[in-house]
């Protein structure tokens, strides 16, 4: 009993730590775009670009993770491509120009889209192994590493704006995070089977998507996009919009970690009380209202309350969302990590064109709608009941 008991905390430990290794990545660089905008100096247009070009390279990966997970499992996947976010930001401290930025951001996009259906395949396939309950903590590490990123950041700034150095040792950080946790990675993923229904043959090559599926992915998208915005584009709105100082800028990001954080660490709970289907749409749309009437109001301090709300609703739509798609087997949870990190990536870039079109508020405007999206497109989701152990 003891050995399994052991066996399971050792592997959520490791797997925990891919899931802090990949917000502590995203919100390191994303919370200097600030720097980088201005080091680079580009135009808002040119900055979505950026980051519409770090979503295409992570579309680009989907294709390929289900052939690359079944020829290096979903372990070894997770370890090479935690390695490569580490060489990305080594590449971002000494771009020279912005063409090579944007083919180094390309590339962080192809290894953020593999950890991402990596690291949730270990996540799903944990609590298949034990029949226990973890996936919102696995998220509450991602939260968290982006709080730590994003702390770091605020430090970094107050005493330098350069980057070298930053992101060098954010580097080391990452590499030693992956290393320490490799030992402990289940070396079988085995494949997750839905409770209500018998599993489905396995064929070989692309299937359809079931319309659940279709479903899963888009609320997924929707709140990807939601929480990818707050941390590529709230320190731009607080320091640019709401005229917060600098040094107080990457604070935008922490507000949301801190709530993601404290509610994904108590949202296992809230699953077995309310039910996942009513946590997902509730929880969507606190974020939405409560972001759109913080940019009605304007405003540092209404900013950071609405951040807030955001942080809190939206952090158990993706751990529930994937919990549904692995029910539904190892194709759809692909197809929904897919377009969850479709959301995360792209998403933010598309709200950097909107602002370039109009303005921030506007495009941060289009972040409140698209976590009231998650709500509609919850409705059309059956979730699981799951028992918390």
């Amino acid at each position: 009993m003891f050995g399994a008991l052991d066996a399971y905390r050792r592997s959520q430990v490791a797997i925990a730590a891919l899931f802090c290794c990949l917000g502590f990545q995203y919100a390191t660089w994303v919370s200097r775009i600030p720097a980088l905008k201005t080091r680079l100096d580009l135009s808002e247009a040119e900055l979505g670009l950026l980051l519409m070009v770090c979503g295409a390279g992570a579309a680009v990966s989907f294709p390929l993770v289900a052939t690359l997970t079944r020829r290096l499992g979903s372990r070894r996947l997770a370890v090479v491509s935690a390695l490569g976010l580490g060489a990305v930001l080594l590449a971002l401290s000494v771009t020279p120009d912005y063409p090579v930025t944007l083919l180094i951001v390309f590339c962080d996009g192809v290894a953020v889209g593999c950890l991402n259906v990596a690291m949730n395949a270990q996540a799903a396939a944990l609590e298949v192994t034990y029949k226990r309950t973890t996936m919102a903590r696995m998220h509450a590490t991602f939260s968290a590493g982006s709080l730590f990123a994003a702390l770091l950041a605020s430090g970094v700034t107050s005493l330098s704006s350069a980057l070298p150095a930053h992101f060098g040792a954010a580097a080391v950080l990452v590499v030693v995070l992956v290393l320490a946790a490799r030992g402990g990675l289940l070396r079988e993923t085995p494949e997750p089977v839905r409770s209500d229904e018998p599993a489905e043959p396995k064929r070989r090559g692309l299937t359809l998507p079931t319309r659940v599926t279709i479903w899963m992915g888009l609320a997924m998208a929707f709140g990807t996009v939601t929480e990818g915005a707050m941390n590529d584009w709230s320190a731009l709105y607080l320091k640019d919009s709401a005229g917060a100082a600098a040094e107080l800028a990457p604070l935008g990001i922490a507000v949301v970690s801190v709530m993601m954080v404290l509610a994904r660490l108590f949202a296992d709970g809230w699953r077995t009380k309310w039910g996942d289907d009513r946590i997902v749409r509730a929880g969507s749309a606190l974020a939405g209202t409560g972001l759109a009437l913080a940019l009605l109001a304007g405003g540092v301090v209404p900013a950071l309350i609405g951040f807030a709300c955001v942080g809190l609703g939206i952090a158990a739509v993706t751990p529930c969302v994937y919990v549904a798609a692995a029910r539904q087997g190892s194709d759809a949870l692909a197809l929904v990590a897919a377009m969850g990190t479709t959301g995360l990536l792209a998403g933010p870039a598309v709200i950097g064109f909107i602002a370039n079109g109009t303005s921030l508020a506007w495009g941060m405007g289009a972040v409140a709608a698209s976590a009231l999206l998650v709500s509609l497109c919850a409705t059309r989701i059956r979730f699981p009941q799951l028992a918390r152990v």
